[in-house]
């Protein structure tokens, strides 16, 4: 069975020419840049306002904005283009961007890509270490950054051998290199900036991992990619030119430049949205009407409990969308609760080297779905997106080299996700031996190996059984951490939980780990036994027998989501 074959290709016009995306080619077309994108709502949205930054308190504790409409930030992406190639910044050059989420983040961003620089994009907070490595690896000839990040930079070496040109984004300290507000002075005002014709299969953008089930990776992002994935969004979630954004991920702001909503950055620590002040989001989305949210599950939980405490509602939502982890169908309902009638809280899967590839809505999940999730099915991430194939192959931790149909497993059958399509990343950059394990050659395109394990169902939706990587081998067989969790997590007093192996593999001991609810105060001899009575249901956890409780799950900064279970099973094999 193949779930989506021939998905249809997408028409997007950036500027005046029709840019045919085809899925699965490497199709070439010219002048593909998002970019083009801002460009074009400047010429057809010049007065809206594009970006509102948060920069204060006016005397009744109000938050004040500062807003560029779409007309300014073109013309201010111009006189940057103009000040960074004064500098010596061109096209094809790798540049780091250390800059927190603001109206100078965006443009800073779209003068990279409408120079044709690549943007080298890490989370700030994955730690010291992994850090340098991502910029060691990438490797950048130039450092956009605040700073504290050129402190940093200087202290810990980041990049050291290849960074030679150095801009610092406010006040400058006593190191070599640029202050942006000199060169943006003498950068000429309002004159058009004439960029240089990138090519859909030139590198746009190396937007690294999160690292959360290893090193962290530099995925090599095309100019089509970008331009596809605004054309996703727009078709699968009917976006609108004119609607309001409140971007909780930063990138997120990004599309909303390039689809002409008005971007409301929040009041919030971008490196933990897990503790977000859902009152300052709240009034952020209800002062400006706010129609679009995309909030991480961490960020999402928050929020719909929040509400449900205080009785608030968001009527002007037109749409939620939630990725970087499964997201709780409890949760899912609380927030569906605040929400206007017919409203869905959506769940776009995919990854930083494919997104999105498939997609499902709150009313299938809470209506067919979620109790099979309760019963151990996995979770269901809905069906693949127009234009992106999806397969499951058979596990293996060994190179794929060339793809042929018949590694496809039957409907039902747990494997490896696989797919293809003009949003699926090409390589991990300086890193042959990631590429070779993640992609599967099939001329004239290539298929990205998740390392997510998953099935599909009769009726064509795909279901995620957990990470490759994170599966339990024991001596009767191999368990999946999300459908042995899904059994164990509907308990009340369980915030949620997490299946760790000890041991060599092949032998490995299963044990779950526990995440309390806060304020619970059950003991946990009582609690283990209701969680074995749950388990003895069900024929892939009747024989778990092993559970501990865990004070708070460690998880990655990107989301607050992905749980770190390599960490969880050291602690879990330390003495109590």
């Amino acid at each position: 069975m193949s779930p989506n074959e021939g998905g249809a290709s997408t028409r997007l016009y950036l500027g005046s020419e029709p840019l045919r995306l085809a899925h699965g080619s490497e199709t070439r077309f010219p002048d593909a840049n998002i970019a083009k994108s801002l460009t074009r709502m400047a010429e057809r949205r010049p007065d809206a306002i594009a970006v509102m930054d948060p920069t204060g308190h006016d005397a009744s504790g109000a938050v004040s904005y500062a807003t560029w409409t779409f007309r300014e930030l073109d013309q201010e992406v111009d006189r940057l283009c103009h000040a960074l190639a004064s500098i010596g910044l061109e096209r094809g050059m790798r540049t780091v961007l250390m800059v927190p989420p603001s109206r100078h983040f965006y443009a800073l961003s779209f003068a990279l890509f409408r120079l044709g620089a690549v943007p080298v994009l890490v989370d700030p907070g994955m730690g010291v270490r992994s850090l340098k490595a991502c910029l060691d690896q990438a490797a950048p000839t130039a450092f956009i950054g605040i700073p504290k990040a050129h402190v940093a930079r200087i202290l810990l070496g980041w990049a050291r051998k290849s960074v030679r040109i150095r801009v610092t984004v406010g006040k400058k300290g006593p190191w070599r290199g640029f202050s942006l507000a000199k060169i943006r002075r003498a950068a000429p005002m309002c004159v058009a900036y004439d960029p240089p014709e990138t090519r859909a299969d030139e590198t746009a953008a190396i937007l690294f991992t999160s690292g959360s089930t290893g090193t962290p990776k530099g995925a090599i992002y095309h100019h089509a990619i970008f331009v596809e994935q605004v054309a996703q969004l727009a078709r699968l979630y009917g976006i609108e030119e004119g609607e309001f954004d409140l971007p909780t991920f930063p990138l997120f702001g990004l599309f909303d430049v390039a689809l002409g909503m008005t971007a409301v950055i929040p009041e919030m620590d971008f490196t933990s949205p897990g503790s977000a002040d859902p009152e300052k989001l709240f009034t952020a989305m209800t002062r400006f009407s706010v129609t679009n949210l995309f909030a991480s599950p961490a960020l999402l939980k928050n929020l719909a409990r929040f509400g449900e405490r205080n009785t608030r509602r968001l009527p002007h939502l037109r749409r939620v969308l939630s990725a970087g982890a499964p997201v709780p169908a409890d949760e899912i309902a609380r927030l569906a609760s605040l929400l206007s009638a017919g409203v869905e809280v959506h769940t776009p899967y995919g990854a930083t080297e494919a997104l999105p590839v498939a997609t499902i809505g709150s009313a299938e999940i809470l209506a067919q779905t979620a109790a099979q999730t309760r019963a151990g099915a996995g979770v269901c991430v809905g069906r693949p997106v127009a234009g992106v194939d999806v397969r499951v192959i058979a596990v293996s931790d060994a190179p794929v080299e060339r793809f042929r149909e018949e590694l496809a497993l039957p409907v039902g059958e747990v494997g490896e996700i696989c797919v293809r399509g003009g949003v699926v990343s090409r390589a991990y950059f300086a890193h042959p031996e990631g590429t070779a394990l993640a992609k599967i050659g099939d001329d004239p395109t290539l298929w990205h190996r998740m390392g997510d394990l998953g099935r599909f169902d009769e009726a064509g939706r795909l279901w995620f059984q957990g990470r490759k990587g994170h599966r339990v081998w024991t001596a009767s067989g191999p368990l999946d951490t999300i459908a042995v969790e899904g059994v164990f997590n509907p308990h009340p007093q369980v915030a949620r939980t997490a299946l760790v192996g000890l041991g060599p593999r092949g032998s490995e001991v299963p044990v779950v780990c526990v995440e309390l609810e806060p304020g619970a105060t059950i003991d946990p001899k009582t609690l283990f036994d209701e969680l074995r009575t749950l388990g003895r249901a069900h024929a892939h956890t009747k024989d778990l027998k092993h559970f501990r409780v865990h004070p708070s799950f460690p998880v990655d900064i990107r989301h607050n989501a992905k749980i770190f279970r390599e960490k969880l099973a050291i602690w879990a094999g330390t003495p109590k």
